[in-house]
């Protein structure tokens, strides 16, 4: 969007158990609203001929920290990394989006009309939201700031494709991302395929 403002606030040294990266952090302003992300970067990544793999990855507390087995967040972000640190150069693009947008509280009262019987998708609508508010013209923003133009993406969710091509950036793979399946994200998976359209 037109209005949508791009502010790097600040980058660091990154070393890490994935690789030795370049830390960022960014704030995107669109009117009153800020949002931060914040981006590791492995490598050379501007290389034309080239596309880089890229992650974006919507923050989730209870997976990524908590090790949560509700969902399959934290096992796709440390496969990310790993394929990243594999190939010696990528991007992961870390948003602060907990929830599919709606927020770490709004998740946990989510939770717990999971535990009552609905889906992901059903308890988000309950309480009042959309399955997914996410948004991701600060991901696409990010890459247009590092000069990259095409990617390999890794994820299963075409809505990342169609946000990063409708933003000018060429998607020329979509990787899969596919984490071990425990019984306790059995449904939660099914789910993202049925009603959100992920790709497995």
């Amino acid at each position: 969007m037109s209005d949508f403002q791009l502010r790097k606030v600040a980058e660091a040294d990154f070393p890490s158990r994935f690789g030795h990266f370049r830390i960022f952090g960014f704030e995107g302003v669109r009117g009153t609203e800020t949002e931060e992300a914040l981006a590791l970067r492995l490598g050379e990544i501007t290389d034309p001929g080239k596309p880089p793999l890229v992650r974006i990855h919507s923050q989730c507390l209870t997976g990524d920290v908590l090790h949560s087995l509700r969902c399959d967040c934290r096992a796709q972000l440390e496969l990310a990394l790993d394929q990243i640190r594999e190939e010696g150069r990528g991007l992961l693009i870390y948003e602060h989006q907990e929830g599919r947008g709606i927020g770490l509280l709004n998740k946990l009262r989510a939770y717990e009309l999971q535990d009552q019987g609905l889906d992901t998708v059903e308890a988000n609508e309950r309480l009042g939201f959309r399955a997914d508010l996410r948004d991701y013209a600060l991901p696409a923003a990010i890459l247009h700031y590092f000069g990259v133009r095409r990617v390999r993406l890794l994820s299963n969710n075409p809505e990342k494709v169609a946000a990063l091509e409708n933003a000018g950036i060429e998607v020329v793979e979509r990787a899969p991302i596919i984490a071990p399946v425990v019984e306790s994200t059995l449904e939660y998976l099914k789910t993202k395929r049925e009603k959100l359209g992920h790709l497995f």
